[in-house]
């Protein structure tokens, strides 16, 4: 069998950090995810939005820090195995290395694996409405890829948290109108940004819902109410974004024999899960410190990895010395 040092099982941020330090610390490497690109969340969800708290970065559109993260990845020539979701994690017979086995039929095998997986298996939350399924990723989306879309369209926003609200007010800059509407008066996004909306004239329609969307071959208008007197209005409509949140299925999670703090994967101070040889790092997973921060999730991947050079090898250091003192040729 193919054997690698270290299977990280996930493409985003966190997964494609620990992928460069393992290739650091001379670990043969691979990485499997299920999206056809790498990135995770910030290509997948929200390419076109600022992240302001990666440090050397006052600020970075999420696409650049992709791909920054990509080729970072790559400097040590990992295996990349793109479009593969993980079926199953189970010991070999000779309880030597790790299984893993993926939808493609493929059979992975490593000393340790790292699991980079995020939030999880998650997809966006839909409305429960009857609609054109064929308008999505046309003119009805859940996450913001191309921003130019929007210009000089009327523009619809369904929910209330962060992205939601900063959507809003990016496209308030160039869309022709943007109507919000939120089924509460209360907001889950940063209040500034709230108030921020008024500044730039979003229609805000709070204790609105969606009830109907009106079309033929496009968008062309919606019907909302108020969900506390049952009041109806018709607005002119181009594009609709949809941002209720997501669904989260972590089962699989479970099947694995891992053990779950809520929606993650205990782990210990060194990374470690309750299965030998299986780390977790990133927002997948939990321990009594826990902030879900790409920043946080790079230094938990570098952790995990230096704990895992010393599982593979018991007479390696879990310490390396700093990468300025290394004698790299990359």
């Amino acid at each position: 069998m193919d054997l690698y040092d270290i299977t990280i099982i996930g493409g985003g941020p966190t997964g494609l950090f620990g992928c460069f330090y393992a290739g650091l610390r001379g670990l043969k490497t691979k990485i499997i995810d299920v999206l056809p690109e790498l990135g995770g969340q910030l290509t997948a969800l929200y390419p076109e939005k600022y992240v302001y708290d990666v440090a050397g970065h006052p600020k970075i559109l999420a696409k650049d820090l992709a791909k920054n993260l990509a080729t970072q990845s790559q400097l040590f020539k990992p295996t990349i195995c793109l479009g593969e979701k993980v079926i199953s994690l189970t010991r070999t017979q000779d309880d030597s290395a790790w299984q893993v086995v993926t939808d493609k039929s493929s059979e992975h095998y490593s000393k340790a694996l790292l699991l980079g997986l995020g939030a999880g298996a998650c997809v966006p939350k839909k409305l429960d409405i009857d609609y054109n399924h064929g308008f999505e990723n046309q003119c009805i989306f859940y996450a913001v890829k191309n921003k130019d879309y929007f210009k000089g369209k009327n523009v619809l926003i369904v929910g209330g948290g962060d992205s939601a609200v900063d959507w809003a007010n990016e496209f308030s800059a160039y869309a022709k109108s943007v109507t919000l509407i939120h089924r509460r008066d209360q907001f889950r996004a940063v209040q500034t940004s709230v108030e921020e909306m008024a500044k730039n004239k979003v229609d805000v329609k709070t204790f609105y819902e969606l009830k109907e969307i009106k079309g033929s071959d496009k968008v062309e208008e919606v019907l909302i109410f108020d969900n506390r007197t049952g009041k109806e209005e018709t607005i002119p409509v181009d594009a609709i974004l949809i941002n209720i949140g997501f669904v989260i299925n972590l089962d699989f999670l479970k099947s694995w024999g891992l053990k779950m703090d809520v929606n993650a994967i205990a782990v210990n101070e060194k990374m470690e899960t309750n299965l030998l040889g299986i780390y977790a790092a990133g927002d997948i997973a939990a321990h009594p410190a826990k902030l879900k921060l790409i920043a946080t999730g790079a230094a938990e991947a570098a952790t995990a990895v230096n704990f895992a050079v010393t599982y593979i090898n018991p007479s390696a250091k879990a310490f390396p010395g700093h990468s300025s003192n290394l004698n790299l040729s990359i």
